[in-house]
């Protein structure tokens, strides 16, 4: 107070906001819990729907430029003709694969054995990292290629995991020391998985693609599956519609392509360009994204990216098929790690683009945490709710009426919410069938739970990495792989 009284000015300034600040809380402080009860649920309520509102308004916007591109013919789905029966397609240079492994005996095997009968192509050699104190994947590799020249097993010098992009750099090491010793270089490298499944036509088409681009990605299918209808099938919806529209759109709209991590393929001069700016080093050790930010990175450096999607003469689509992660522990894992890496460290790393429409799929991408809190305050609100109206009709206390404000925010969310189901629906039927389109709808409260249980984690580990936590390659297990349990011809 002597401060105050020293200083006539500051005084006169501060003086009516202290007591206007006292007469609120004598106001407040006189509620009963039953009128906070209410208070809070409205206000709560509010925040909610406005918030959701702006989402929805968001992918409304989405929604009507696929639209708007379908009418006028600016997105649309190629056809690839028949097969002329000249035999194995001839790749305009080689082709380099890099896959990246950490105790896959499982899968790793299905996968080289698949992809080696898929890609004839002599032009082809597949980089397979391993780790020394993985022995396992190391002998599934071996028994898998059967003696094939056109794979290559590199055995990572560190004990692992380290990181999934530290076992890509080991890749790049081994691929430029065969080029020199070949004095020849690859066109292209491609980035896949252990345990996907590539689509015949994925390496031609690839290969043509960047005749007019620097990294072009491919669809991913996010297969369903019968043991894990809710959380493994989960995937298939969010693949089906963000694979179908969003990056279709972000095509369309000349914006930056992220990488998937898989099905995906950049120019050899660009990945060189790239190493040159990171020490050598091409995949960033220190993003737990390395793929995601690998297309904006060549973006931002000038070169162009591409999302392709093309059906074959049978109306398959091309794109790379795989399994995802059937328990819930092992979702929420791999989910934190996504929402970690493109949500939190995609904004310290990769800033913000003056582009207007970068921006915006930026803001879309990096909305996963946000997202995350709203959820969890919905599904809050939703017992807050009952426990309203249940007081209500104990005479406990008054529900007030709703204002026009919440009024319309909420019939905004629940017509927004209807048309997201109905959207999902149809996009995962188009791939699926009806009966998954249908089952799309209740597994997206399945997708937010899980949403939320990443977000928490993703918090947390960003403020380990924050203080210095070293950034270890957090996989999740493989078990069954689609090239065993699923022919390719029944793959829609």
């Amino acid at each position: 107070m002597l401060f105050f009284a020293k200083r006539p000015m500051l005084q006169a300034l501060i003086g009516p906001v202290i007591q206007i600040g006292r007469g609120y809380g004598e106001i407040l402080g006189s509620f009963t819990i039953a009128e906070w009860f209410v208070l809070v649920q409205h206000e709560l309520l509010l925040f909610a729907a406005a918030f959701f509102a702006l989402g929805l308004v968001d992918e409304f916007a989405l929604d009507l430029t696929y639209v708007w591109f379908r009418l006028t013919g600016r997105i649309r789905t190629q056809q690839l003709t028949d097969d002329d029966g000249s035999g194995v397609p001839t790749l305009a240079g080689r082709a380099a694969v890099f896959i990246p492994t950490w105790q896959e005996a499982s899968v790793i095997g299905s996968t080289l054995a698949h992809m080696l009968d898929a890609w004839p192509q002599d032009q082809l050699t597949v980089y397979v990292g391993c780790y020394r104190n993985d022995a396992e994947t190391m002998a599934s590799v071996i028994a898998a290629v059967r003696g094939d020249p056109r794979v290559r097993l590199v055995i990572h010098g560190r004990d692992g995991p380290t990181s999934k992009a530290d076992c890509l750099n080991r890749l790049y090491r081994a691929l430029q020391a065969d080029e020199e010793r070949a004095g020849a270089t690859a066109r292209m490298v491609i980035l896949h998985d252990a345990e996907d499944m590539v689509d015949p036509a994925a390496l031609p088409l690839l290969d043509e693609a960047l005749w007019h681009a620097h990294f072009v990605q491919l669809p991913v299918m996010a297969l369903p599956q019968p043991d894990s209808r809710w959380v493994g099938s989960h995937y298939s919806d969010e693949f089906a519609e963000s694979h179908s529209k969003a990056l279709v759109v972000r095509d369309a709209l000349g914006a930056a392509i992220p990488g998937a991590g898989v099905g995906c393929a950049i120019a050899r001069g660009s990945l060189d360009r790239l190493a040159r700016e990171q020490d050598g080093k091409p995949f960033a050790e220190e993003s737990l994204t390395e793929d995601y930010e690998l297309g904006l990175k060549i973006s931002r450096a000038g070169g162009r990216g591409r999302f392709i999607r093309v059906r074959g003469a049978d109306g398959r689509l091309v794109a790379t098929r795989a399994f995802f992660p059937s328990r819930l522990d092992a979702s929420v894992r791999q989910k934190t790690r996504w929402m970690h890496g493109i949500a939190l460290q995609g904004w310290d790393r990769l800033g913000w683009s003056r582009e207007p429409v970068d921006l915006w799929m930026q803001l879309r991408d990096r909305r996963g945490p946000l997202a995350a809190i709203l959820l969890l305050l919905a599904y809050l609100l939703v017992i807050v709710v009952a426990v309203g109206i249940l007081l209500d009709q104990l005479g406990i206390i008054d529900q007030p009426p709703s204002g026009p404000l919440l009024t319309i925010l909420l019939g905004i969310n629940l017509g927004g919410f209807l048309m997201r189901f109905v959207v999902r629906a149809c996009f995962t039927a188009r791939e699926y069938g009806w009966r998954q389109g249908l089952l799309a709808i209740p597994r997206t409260f399945v997708s937010n739970i899980i949403a939320i249980m990443a977000g928490r984690r993703a918090l947390v580990a960003y403020i380990r990495t924050l203080r210095g936590a070293p950034i270890v390659w957090d996989k999740t297990e493989h078990r069954d792989h689609p090239a065993l349990l699923i022919p390719m011809e029944r793959q829609a």
